[in-house]
């Protein structure tokens, strides 16, 4: 499952250099977050899907962070 929001958060892995478990756990509180997604499916073979709620919050924690590190920095 290569879909747009796993293409961003590769994105906002290679840009940050954050870990995908420490990104799961900080954007979504799910440290397999990106590895389920990655693979397209749950530990039961159900494919992997991400409700509406939780991909706003992951952009939520991505537009955040970026803006934080671009003060900081």
């Amino acid at each position: 499952m290569k879909s747009e929001l796993l293409n961003d958060i590769d994105a906002f892995l290679a840009e940050t250099g954050m870990g995908e478990y420490r990104f799961g756990l900080l954007a979504a509180k799910n440290g397999r977050l990106v590895e389920r997604l990655r693979a397209g499916t749950t530990p039961g073979g159900r494919p992997a899907r991400i409700w509406p709620e939780t991909e706003m919050q992951v952009r939520a924690f991505m537009l955040a962070e970026r803006q934080k590190r671009r003060v900081t920095a």
